[in-house]
């Protein structure tokens, strides 16, 4: 009899997989529709006291059935743990936002505290991230420490929502004066690009807390990358970065090692096909060379680099007493380089951990390539300085125009002349045409700029700000009205695209764009602009660590505005401090 009933409590654990408060129903292939089929299990997890996990992976659950499960959760205080991965397998999508918002309002409801919340493997787009939105921003999260959303189709706007939700619960958090502390946050295969990647950046610099970031295979470019870059080193406890199959480029991998000094917790880095290139490996190499002392796997892989490169990225981890594993395969190192580095890591004793070369692309087929790029490069840079003397001769012509016109205007009645239109003033600013643009300047100008794109609301702004002059008042405080006016009216546009920081940046030639953007004049005005905008608050809070990043750095243009940049800084401190 005894021996009876140890059986049927060993079924019975074997079925629901229970371990230390867990409840698992993993991988058990159930086609859950409605309440009826969830029944049994919805009594079991209403009779199961101290339920700290559930595990509803590997099952496809109807919007009906989830429901009926969430009703069972509302009790549930000490969930902590929600295994909630691959389980809408066959589903609409349309039935999935609900189904999730179901069983975030039942967490929420029950007072639970989560640590861990895996949604990975459901393809819900944008509509899913929406669908958990309450939660994520809710005190259910306040404690979370690992985020999952693994292959889940976010996209850009997915990524901006789950941004967005993120930085609510670290604010709300705060103030609570336990700021959300999220430790691993994995979001692979999710199409978010470059402008969901730079979201997500500035969330994880405000949170300080990443020990671990998984976000392969999402299509970013180098200017998301960059901005995942200065996101990382706010997080000082970093240990793994996983960033594989990306594009980085050289831009985008040297701006990820000068972010790699600041993290000495660093443990494994895989930007395998991420395409680093050679002086990207380099970049790298000297990171690793004078740091990062407890590494132990290092990923470049298939990223276009050739022998030299792989041979200072092999020098670069002799004295790293706990390297495991170092890939450099799918190169350009040749035989010779292929050999070349298997001795320098037998030499250091580390030849173990030398990955297989087998996939090696051979030698260069020649220079051409890199020659191209620096003659790319080289084109560019003429360009550029050809599209600048263009653009003097351009405004000297039109200051004799000018001239001419005023001559002429002396000749002709008062009544004849009439006020510039915006057009006029946004194509060729002068303080002058935005004081006669009148009282509805800030109007007119709202108007006329599509404030639903960042580039271009960049663009304005800085037209706008090229005008500033602090020893005039009444210019002064009409180019300032009138930025207050347009930015307010962006930040605060639902269908505000792209980021106006990045775009800013670039435009002054401080962020170095693949698009061949050619960078503004930059003036002492845009720095005084800049500096009432950031205090203001409309301006996303955020935003300033980034501005204050490059703002610190040494750049002869920002040198040559003076005082200008001297104050921004320290108005960003400032701002920052008091955040």
């Amino acid at each position: 009899m005894a021996s009876d009933i140890v059986a049927q409590l060993a079924d019975s654990l074997a079925k629901t997989g229970v371990e230390d408060g867990e409840l698992s129903y993993k991988g058990q292939g159930r086609k859950l529709d409605d309440a009826d089929s969830v029944e049994e299990m919805v009594k079991e997890i209403q009779d199961f006291e101290g339920l700290q996990a559930l595990r509803l992976e590997g099952n496809t659950v109807g919007v009906e059935a989830t429901q009926a499960i969430a009703k069972a959760l509302e009790t549930k205080n000490e969930l902590k743990r929600c295994y909630w991965s691959d389980m809408f397998t066959g589903r609409l999508r349309s039935e999935i936002p609900p189904a999730l918002n179901s069983l975030g309002e039942a967490v929420m409801m029950a007072g639970a505290r989560l640590t861990v919340l895996d949604l990975s493997d459901n393809a819900f787009g944008p509509d899913g991230v929406e669908g958990i939105k309450k939660l994520l921003e809710s005190s259910a999260c306040f404690t979370l420490q690992e985020l999952r959303l693994n292959n889940c189709g976010m996209g850009i706007g997915g990524g901006k929502i789950l941004a967005s939700s993120l930085t609510q619960c670290y604010k709300k958090s705060s103030v609570e004066g336990n700021p959300l502390s999220l430790k691993v946050f994995v979001a692979g295969r999710n199409r978010l690009e470059n402008d969901g990647a730079t979201a997500l950046a500035q969330a994880f610099q405000l949170m300080g807390s990443l020990e671990e970031v998984h976000m392969p295979q999402n299509g970013i470019n180098h200017p998301g990358v960059t901005a995942l870059a200065t996101a990382m080193q706010e997080n000082p406890g970093l240990r793994i970065l996983n960033l594989n199959d990306n594009t980085f480029t050289e831009k985008g991998a040297i701006a990820m090692a000068q972010a790699l000094k600041q993290l000495r917790s660093i443990q494994v880095i895989n930007f395998g096909d991420c395409l680093v290139r050679s002086a990207g490996a380099k970049a790298i190499a000297e990171t690793v060379s004078e740091g990062l002392p407890i590494l132990k796997e290092l990923n470049l892989s298939y990223g276009e680099i050739t022998e030299d490169a792989a041979l200072a990225v092999a020098q670069a981890v002799k004295d790293k007493n706990q390297m495991e594993k170092l890939e450099l395969n799918g190169n350009y190192l040749g035989e010779d380089g292929c050999k070349a580095v298997k001795d320098i890591m037998e030499s250091m004793n580390l030849g173990d951990a030398l990955g297989s070369l087998s996939d090696d692309e051979g030698d260069p087929e020649d220079d051409d390539e890199d020659d191209d790029d620096d003659d790319d490069e080289d084109e560019e840079e003429e360009e550029e300085e050809e599209e600048v003397d263009e653009d003097e001769i351009d405004e000297e012509e039109d200051e004799e125009e000018e001239e001419e016109s005023n001559e002429t205007k002396l000749s002709t009645p008062v009544s004849a002349s009439r006020p510039p239109d915006v057009s006029s003033f946004l194509s060729f600013p002068s303080p002058d045409k935005l004081l006669k643009l009148g009282a509805k300047r800030a109007l007119l100008v709202q108007e006329q700029v599509d404030v639903r794109d960042a580039t271009k609301t960049a663009e304005a702004f800085l037209k706008i700000a090229s005008v500033y002059k602090e020893e005039n008042n009444d210019v002064k405080n009409a180019v300032l009205d009138t930025i207050d006016a347009l930015l307010n009216k962006a930040f605060t546009t639902p269908s505000f695209q792209g980021s106006f920081v990045s775009s800013l940046l670039v435009l002054l030639g401080l962020i170095k764009s693949e698009d061949k953007v050619k960078p503004v004049i930059m003036v002492p005005g845009h720095l005084h602009a800049l500096e009432h905008v950031v205090r203001q608050d409309y301006f996303p809070k955020e935003n300033v660590a980034v501005l204050e990043a490059f703002m610190s750095r040494s750049n002869k243009v920002l040198e040559s505005c003076g005082n200008a940049k001297n104050s921004l800084q320290s108005t960003l401190q400032r701002v920052r401090s008091q955040s």
